[in-house]
């Protein structure tokens, strides 16, 4: 088994070097948003003209403002106050990142039932992120949000490449292993290609090491923190992982027994944050 995945391990690599499975690319708006918000001369009214312009951004962009998250004061209705209300650069990274839901599909039921697995989980992770970040760093809770969106983007080449190859596609032991193999390398490099900024750029592989070690906590921890909080309770093997043990946990002050336990002032958050996104 192991030499079969190497061997797709391989061909996709190549594939990949040749140009033959071409790595995802942004949706327009997401790239017109970074424009916009990465121009210092730029307005609220330009940054609104952009997204005003995909009326299905406009409604989740006024959604996420007025999530129980952001503690709003008063109910908002219009895009020029959700942006004032969320910033420029907290909507370029909000904005992205639901931009990038569209990518998430595919012609095959099969593929696109994966793909939109993925999506659900992470987005449920990226609003875990941003409760996380919020309680307990000094992060950004919108780069945390972004960084829990793109944890796992290295699953769309891999995915594109089973489409064409019908065999891997029936056999979803050897997909899944491919994908835990391949799809944090890969997600560095979609990452990089994007030009996302540094201290994104090794989420897809730095989330997964649970030994690493650091001076104090980053987004890669809130990201782990987040995954591992987002399967406690379910029979998926990250459920088994011993949280005691992984450093991300000390670094963000946390005691794993308190997030998994039931009445904390975080479970409201918590479910707040399962329905930030969707």
């Amino acid at each position: 088994m192991s030499q079969v995945v190497d061997t797709i391990r391989k061909e996709i690599i190549t594939a990949i070097n040749n140009d033959q499975l071409v790595l995802p690319t942004l949706p327009e708006v997401a790239l017109k948003v970074r424009e916009v918000s990465e121009d210092p001369e730029a307005s609220i009214n330009e940054l609104a003209k952009v997204i005003g312009g995909d009326a299905a951004m406009t409604a989740r962009i006024i959604k996420v403002a007025n999530s129980p998250l952001l503690r709003a004061s008063r109910e908002i209705e219009d895009l020029k106050m959700a942006l004032m209300r969320l910033g420029m650069e907290y909507t370029c990274n909000i904005a992205t990142g639901l931009a990038m839901e569209q990518m998430f599909q595919a012609t095959t039921d099969m593929v696109d039932k994966r793909l939109r697995e993925v999506w659900t989980r992470s987005s449920e992770i990226a609003g875990i992120c941003h409760v996380l970040c919020k309680q307990f760093t000094n992060l950004r809770p919108d780069q945390a949000t972004l960084a829990g969106l793109v944890h796992r983007i290295g699953v769309l080449p891999i995915l594109t490449y089973a489409e064409d190859h019908p065999a891997l596609l029936k056999d979803s032991m050897t997909l899944d292993m491919v994908i835990d193999k391949l799809h944090a390398p890969i997600g560095n490099l979609i990452l990089k290609r994007w030009d996302f900024p540094s201290e994104l750029l090794q989420i897809p592989s730095q989330h997964q090491d649970f030994a690493r070690q650091v001076e104090k906590a980053d987004y890669a921890d809130i990201v782990t923190v987040a995954v591992l909080q987002s399967y406690m309770g379910s029979d998926h093997p990250l459920a088994q992982i011993d949280c005691h043990q992984v450093g991300a946990f000390a670094r963000l002050g946390l005691d794993p027994d308190m997030l998994d336990a039931e009445g904390e002032d975080l479970s409201d958050d918590m479910e707040a944050a399962m329905a930030f996104l969707q």
